[in-house]
């Protein structure tokens, strides 16, 4: 195992010939953080699109399935490197820039691709914070954790853990905890196998994909926060800079050690663009003031009250006037008048003048993705949301919108699927969130609320809100009530699409989103990984085996 400031990770051996091809592609061979160098964009974007649902880490997957193909040119690259002189020259040119005039936007023009792996699920959602950046994750839907990775499954230790004489309890726990994960989907693969059999209009690859997502989905709820994942990110030199300054600031260990490991592979790639992230007067100074924020609200959160009961989605603020305001909106890129004066104007319009003018506004849409204008974003809605932890993991990938979430802790209680009983698993299932809960409350005395995240179950839920305006309401409610999306993010989706419509009155707007999805589906990702392999068949591809 190779230890980096204490946090633990398995490495990866190379042959002498592997390591020669990846030294031209990567920044480092040995560490869970590295750059990607010297490969097209169009290959960086599918490598990583690939590696979210590979259990492969990043660098063995471009030397099973990327390096040796002919159409992706990748070794015609490896034989003609160079342009060192031209790289020094551009990085010349944005010191002087960026030193000299201080113009901060030229940190938005040059990114790099970095690899994080064998991150917790706690420092995956600090690594995708950051709205203007994208991002890839190991998804949960499509890899069985049930093999180790070294001498242990597939979570972290974290380094808080090695004081305080709770290290071997929590491995104990993990250890278990993850054998139970492995029998209980195990079971689910048998259970679903038998209830859906296959079709003969599918192939084994299509129906194995589709019953695995099913178990899976159903079994995550076992995993802990710290399971492993990994996390392919592609931003520039300005987003990279602010997620560094907001991580050194951070409590935990983990955070901290994945700056300083970010840092140093950024600093291969994009220098000019990292200097002042550890410069006493500005990165240092600000990571300080985050955390003293940081602390300054925590003691003044003590002081709340306890919280009341409510549903799994509330609709805690919205604009009675909503509809009208974007009638006006959509106007207004078209007309010559002030904003206030088309609003007035809309305002004097009766019901159904105003109507069309919406509809206009709305246009005809052949599909989810054909979506209204900026109009649209006149109105804003904000959901306090308490959902299990693997559902808010989904959604908050949505970055055009706020969105903040809490700790997770196990006092909102937890989900069971209901084939959890139909496998005769609900007495494990209720034994893993009670000694889970148990560590938690041994860890919080301890270590405190930050560290005691990394020993709960997705099952267990999270509260948090999402702020966004009609425009990304569109976005998001219709994309996450598609058929091959998980059950229980759907149902909430579906409820903030139903609250805009009958706690807004926004009929109008609810109307107009008419690609959201209340149907129910067996098999949500059998529609999905049919047209998939329908695309494969029409390109002559195989379908990858994992």
């Amino acid at each position: 195992m190779g230890r980096h400031a204490m946090l633990e990770f398995s490495e990866e051996t190379f042959t002498d010939t592997e390591a020669a091809v990846l030294g031209q592609f990567f920044t480092n061979l040995d560490s869970p953080v590295f750059g990607l160098i010297n490969l097209p964009e169009v290959v960086k974007g599918a490598l990583f699109a690939r590696y979210s649902r590979s259990p492969k880490s990043v660098r063995r997957l471009f030397l099973d399935e990327f390096y040796t193909q002919p159409e992706l040119g990748v070794e015609l690259v490896a034989n003609h490197l160079g342009g060192e002189a031209a790289r020094d020259k551009a990085e010349g040119l944005y010191q002087r820039v960026f030193s000299e005039y201080g113009d901060d936007s030229v940190a938005q023009l040059g990114g790099a691709h970095l690899a994080c792996e064998q991150a917790s699920n706690v420092l995956t959602k600090i690594l995708e914070r950051g709205r203007l950046a994208s991002y890839l994750e190991q998804s949960t839907r499509y890899i069985f954790y049930d093999e180790r990775l070294g001498e242990r499954y597939r979570y972290m230790t974290p380094p808080e853990f090695s004081e305080g004489g709770l290290e071997k309890t929590y491995v104990d726990t993990m250890e278990w905890l993850f054998r139970t994960y492995t029998d209980v989907v195990a079971r689910l693969v048998g259970y679903y196998e038998e209830r859906f059999p296959k079709s003969p209009e599918d192939s084994n690859f299509v129906w194995k994909s589709t019953i695995r997502a099913k178990a899976c989905d159903d079994a995550r709820g076992l995993l802990p926060a710290s399971a492993l994942s990994n996390v392919g990110i592609f931003a520039s030199g300005q987003a990279y800079e602010a997620l560094l300054m907001r991580m050194r600031a951070h409590p935990l260990a983990e955070a901290r050690t994945y700056s300083d490991l970010m840092l140093g592979e950024l600093r291969k790639m994009i220098p000019a663009f990292m200097k002042r992230v550890d410069v006493p007067d500005r990165g240092n100074a600000w990571s300080a003031y985050f955390a003293a924020i940081a602390r300054d609200l925590d003691d003044r959160a003590e002081l709340l009250p306890t919280p009341e009961a409510r549903p799994e989605v509330t609709l805690v603020d919205f604009d009675p006037d909503a509809e009208t305001k974007i009638a006006a909106a959509v106007l207004y890129r078209y007309a010559s008048l002030p904003d206030d004066q088309i609003l007035d104007h809309v305002r004097g319009l009766g019901a159904d003048e105003r109507a069309a003018l919406f509809a206009a506004g709305v246009g005809t849409r052949a599909n989810r993705r054909h979506k209204p204008g900026r109009g649209f974003e006149r109105a804003d809605y904000r959901f306090d949301i308490l959902c299990d932890y693997g559902i808010f993991r989904d959604l908050q990938r949505h970055r055009l919108l706020s969105l903040d979430w809490q700790r997770l802790t196990p006092h909102h209680g937890f989900v069971t699927p209901d084939s959890i009983a139909d496998v005769g698993a609900t007495a494990v299932w209720l034994e893993a969130m009670d000694k889970t809960a148990t560590l938690y409350e041994q860890v919080l005395v301890a270590h405190g609320k930050d560290a005691a995240q990394y020993v709960v179950p997705f099952a267990y839920k999270i509260r948090f809100f999402l702020q966004m305006n009609a425009r990304e309401a569109f976005h998001l409610l219709e994309l996450r009530t598609a058929q091959g999306g998980h059950p229980d993010y759907r149902r909430v989706c579906q409820t903030m699409h139903t609250l805009i419509r009958e706690q807004a009155g926004h009929a109008l707007i609810a109307d107009a989103m008419e690609y959201v999805d209340y149907n129910d589906y067996a098999l949500a990702r059998l529609e999905g990984e049919r047209r998939a392999d329908a695309r494969r068949s029409s390109a002559g591809l195989t379908p990858h085996s994992d």
